[in-house]
C-alpha cells in the first residue's frame, strides 16, 4: 500500500492542494497502520500487542480519514465529475457506493477497538488488521480512479 501511496504522490503531487493534503493523510494512516501491524519497516523484534491507546490513537486517524473522503473529497470530485460528461459522472456514480463499502470495515473497526472495554480484544487484532488492510487496499484503489479524474479534468 505505501508503493502505491509512493506513486499515487509521484503522479498527482503537488498539482491540486486537495489532493497533496488527502494523500498526506492517507500517508499518516498507512504509516500509522504498518507502525500497529509490525509491518516492515515498523517490525518490532519483541513480539507483544501494541498498547490499546495506540490503536485508539490509529482509530482516529482511520475515522477521520474515511471522514475527509466522505464529506470533503468525494462531493467535490462528484461535483467535478458532474460538470465534466456523462463518462467522468458514470464513473464517479460507480466509484463512491464500492467505496462507502470499505467504509462500513473500517467504521467495524473503529467501534470494536474504541467502545471495548477489555484489553483482550487486542488478541483479535492481527485478524482485525488484515481485513482492514484489504479493505483499505480496495478502498485506496478507488479512490485513485477518483484522484484520476479530479488530476486530468482539473488540474
Amino acid at each position: 500500500m505505501l508503493r502505491q501511496l509512493e506513486k499515487a504522490e509521484q503522479k498527482w503531487g503537488g498539482s491540486n492542494t486537495l489532493i497533496d493534503h488527502w494523500l498526506n493523510n492517507r500517508r499518516k494512516l498507512l504509516v500509522n497502520y504498518c507502525q500497529i501491524a509490525g509491518i516492515p519497516p515498523y517490525e518490532s523484534t519483541e513480539k507483544s500487542l501494541p498498547a490499546v491507546k495506540t490503536v485508539k490513537e490509529f482509530c482516529d486517524l482511520l475515522v477521520d480519514y474515511v471522514s475527509e473522503g466522505h464529506f470533503e473529497v468525494y462531493d467535490r470530485v462528484v461535483t467535478a465529475c458532474e460538470k465534466n460528461g456523462l463518462s467522468s459522472q458514470n464513473l464517479a456514480q460507480n466509484l463512491v457506493p464500492r467505496i462507502s463499502e470499505t467504509t462500513d470495515s473500517a467504521l467495524d473497526f473503529n467501534d470494536k477497538y474504541t467502545e471495548s472495554k477489555d484489553d483482550k480484544v487486542l488478541f483479535q487484532l492481527d485478524k482485525d488488521l488484515s481485513s482492514l488492510g484489504h479493505a483499505m487496499e480496495t478502498r485506496f484503489e478507488l479512490e485513485d480512479r477518483l484522484l484520476e479524474v479530479l488530476h486530468a479534468k482539473h488540474s
